[in-house]
């Protein structure tokens, strides 16, 4: 396997602020278009996807919706602040955390809200998460969450924008603490516009989790971090019939991607899967169900570049993110996209 890809990356190309806040729609941002074979690129607009798929592909949407996952408590015993971030969902009513500012101890419970509580029920010197046990669960426990929380922000996000700018158009099932971005550039009106095409749409769940831990010693691998996901059965049938009339599919997302691998047979057959990945996906892994890649742009040495190179060779890869450089493109959750074919 190939060292991480290394490249400078501008400060001025983070992007601070949504494109809605830049004076552009959502699908309005800059989309690279590279091809595989190639590795020739072309620059054009996202609301232009259309003139890139054809009738008979399946385009995969991930349908987790961001929860709100800062939260600000209270410890019990002496009233001490403790700032915590989800970073995993466990079950209905558990979650891993990573206590930003305060300590937390194994039986230490904090206070949300008066309706809201948790206890620590796992702490360990090995790692900076803890396991939170709620007193509430299912919807209940969301309704809190949405009601206390704010968005997870990183560095280059210098205001608080509201958690709506970090939700696609099509989320349905609160799960992720950090938006399934590649997704978002997505309008109901280009979904529609694709569908008049002929285009067919099916959907994953894959809940993204927390992925910095705020000091490098405890970064984790890909194969090391867990996502909850599902592939229904409506769209391991759709996959099958794409694959059957010789349409691509086409995965939103590095989630989806995982997802889909994770379900899919050495055939390429892709059947109804539910559970926990930790897929690691390289420039060695042999793809199975996915034809393309619709994604945002990733910084320098993420492991996301390395699934990159599953669909495209990293050389031709670093010549393209070299070209999005020389284009402005701007960079992470609210920045442009990136098609793969």
């Amino acid at each position: 396997m190939k060292p991480a890809m290394k490249f400078e990356l501008p400060e001025n190309l983070n992007a601070k602020e949504p494109p809605e806040r830049r004076g552009i729609r959502r699908d309005y941002v800059k989309m690279m278009v590279l091809h595989k074979t190639t590795g020739h690129t072309e620059h054009t607009q996202f609301y232009h996807l259309h003139r890139y798929l054809k009738k008979g592909d399946l385009l995969v949407l991930n349908a987790s919706r961001t929860v709100p996952a800062v939260l600000k408590s209270r410890r019990e015993a002496d009233g001490t602040e403790v700032e915590i971030r989800l970073a995993h969902r466990k079950n209905e009513s558990t979650w891993e955390a990573l206590p930003v500012a305060g300590h937390l101890l194994k039986g230490d419970v904090i206070r949300f809200s008066p309706t809201l509580t948790a206890a620590v029920v796992h702490a360990s010197t090995e790692s900076p998460i803890v396991e939170l046990a709620f007193n509430l669960c299912c919807s209940s426990l969301y309704n809190q969450i949405y009601h206390l929380g704010e968005p997870v922000r990183y560095e280059y996000i210098k205001e608080p924008w509201n958690l709506d700018y970090y939700q696609t158009v099509f989320a349905t099932i609160p799960g992720s603490v950090e938006m399934p971005s590649a997704g978002r550039a997505f309008s109901w009106e280009l979904l529609f516009q694709l569908q008049r095409k002929g285009v067919r749409i099916a959907y994953i769940t894959l809940h993204t989790g927390l992925s910095y831990l705020l000091d490098d010693k405890w970064h984790k691998g890909p194969d090391k971090n867990f996502e909850n996901y599902e592939v229904p059965t409506k769209t391991a049938d759709m996959i099958r019939e794409t694959k059957k009339t010789g349409g691509r599919v086409i995965a939103v997302g590095t989630t989806v991607v995982r997802a889909l691998e994770t379900a899919a047979l050495e055939n390429g057959d892709v059947q109804p899967a539910s559970g926990w990945t930790n897929l690691y996906i390289t420039e060695d892994t042999k793809l199975r169900a996915c034809d393309g890649l619709i994604t945002g742009m990733h910084e320098p040495e993420a492991s996301h570049l390395q699934l990159l190179s599953a669909f495209i060779d990293s050389d031709k890869l670093y010549r393209a993110y070299k070209d999005a450089i020389d284009q402005r493109y701007l960079w992470h959750e609210f920045g442009d996209m990136n098609l793969i074919l």
